[in-house]
Parts: structure tokens; sequence; C-alpha cells
């Protein structure tokens, strides 16, 4: 039996385990008590609340909006659904990037308000006295590198990250930086496989890819895409493994036409 199926609940430590052993990590977004439910019971190893709600929850174009309060309820709402994932929390834009005291600041209330078992910060070196200081409370930190959706106006663009060689030098040099200062994992988005293989290789800490090719040690999507809830985003990387938006739309529209033709309720389904 595998590493994962075998715990009754997933911990960082578990993680760590699963890289040595090499058994590749699980891990999904969730915003909501029921989707969270259904994923943390199909054996989904991480939980990953996302700051992606801004977009798929709350319609915002980029992840920027969202607030630490948005962020700690939806992990409230994620948490009751949870009984073995490891859930890790995003902090939001403008929580962390200031200073050290207020990344540590916001994370003790993702922990203390939410419930949720970790949290997660994209960046490098620039944010790593934040995540010693974090992980110095005993909060476990995920770090994220390559794509940081956080980032977006500055670079103006989600297109691959560190496809030259100074911008890849200083993705290893960020990664080796955020695993000193005590992260656990490490998010790599959209990034060339090569590179991504080569950086996980070099790390103890586990890496989970999302556009960074089978190499790392486990991947990572928004829930919302790969159940094809969400229509108008497609990137490369994106495999649906459902077609739920047009369940939904096929189901809502049957019951338009049930309760216009008189068919719902019928006579069983009345009291």
């Amino acid at each position: 039996m595998s590493i994962a199926d075998n715990a009754t609940k997933i911990t960082t430590n578990t993680l760590q385990e699963m890289k040595r052993e090499g058994e590749k990590i699980t891990m999904l977004t969730s915003y909501d008590y029921s989707l969270a439910r259904l994923v943390d019971a199909a054996g989904i190893d991480v939980i990953l609340v996302g700051d992606s709600a801004s977009n798929v929850m709350a319609g915002n174009e980029t992840t920027i909006p969202i607030t630490l309060d948005h962020m700690i309820y939806h992990a409230q709402c994620v948490v009751k659904g949870v009984e073995r994932a490891l859930v890790v929390v995003d902090l939001p834009f403008g929580t962390y990037q200031g200073d050290s005291k207020t990344a540590l600041d916001s994370a003790i209330r993702i922990m203390k308000e939410s419930g949720g078992h970790a949290v997660k910060l994209e960046g490098g070196t620039e944010v790593a006295e934040s995540i010693e200081r974090i992980v110095s409370a005993g909060i476990p930190v995920q770090g994220h590198l390559g794509l940081t959706p956080q980032s977006i106006y500055k670079f103006g663009t989600y297109s691959v990250r560190a496809k030259e060689d100074a911008e890849a030098a200083k993705l290893l040099e960020d990664a080796k930086a955020i695993e000193a200062a005590g992260c656990f994992s490490i998010v790599f988005e959209k990034i060339p496989a090569e590179l991504a293989a080569k950086v996980s290789a070099q790390l103890s800490v586990p890496t989970i890819g999302i556009g960074a090719g089978s190499e790392c040690d486990g991947q990572v999507l928004v829930l919302h895409d790969m159940l094809g809830i969400t229509k108008d985003f497609s990137p490369r990387f994106l495999r649906r493994y459902a077609d739920i938006g047009n369940t939904i739309d096929g189901a809502v529209k049957k019951y338009i036409d049930d309760v216009r033709n008189g068919d719902f309720p019928n006579a069983e389904e009345s009291y």
C-alpha cells in the first residue's frame, strides 16, 4: 500500500516521506464545504484554499482583490469538510509583502481563525525572512515560484517564466533560499519542465507543479478548471477530467422545462 493510502491524516511529514519514496503528491483547490468534502473523501493528499477564489468564486480578473478576511472565510468552510487532507491556505496579496511582522500576523490569523494546517505565499529571496519568521512561530509554509499571479501587473503576462538562463538561475537560487528559510514544499507554476526537474532534484522538500512538467514531486490544478466548471480558461497544462459545466446547463434547462410544463412537482413529490 502506498504511503498516502496508508495515512489516516496527511501531514507535512507525510509529504516529505512521499518525496523520499518517489510517490507522487496530489493537490487540488477547494473553496467551500461541499466540494472540499467530496475532494477529501476521494483521497486527495493536499487541498489548497487558493487565492484563485478571487477568480472562480468572486469573478475578479486577477487574484489581487481578495482579502485576508475572504481567505479566512473560504478556509473555514473547507476545513469543516475535510477529515484527511492537508489544508494549505494562500496568504493573499498585501498581507505579507511589507515586512515579516505583517506576514506573521497574517499567518497567525489564518491558522487561528480558519483551522487550516499551513499557509502558502509567493516569492523567493525577498520573502525568505518572512518565511523564516512564520515557520519559527510553528506555522508550516509552502512556497510558490515561477509564474506568481499576485505579481501579474509587474510582469504583464501569464506566459511561461524562467525560460532564459538568468531567470532560471534566479529560480534555483530562490528555491534554495526559501527551502533554507523553512518551506516544507514549493509550488512551481508555468516553468520549463526540464528546469523544474533539475531544481526538484536539488531540493530536499517536495515540489508541486502546475504547468511545470511531470518530474515535480506532485501536481496541482484548480478544481473548477479540471471539472469543466470554468469554460473560458484553457491553458496548455490543463486537463479537464469532467464536463460539469455542460451537465449543470442541461440540468437547469430540464428543470425550467419541467416547471413550466407543470411536470414538476408531480403527485409523488407533493404533500
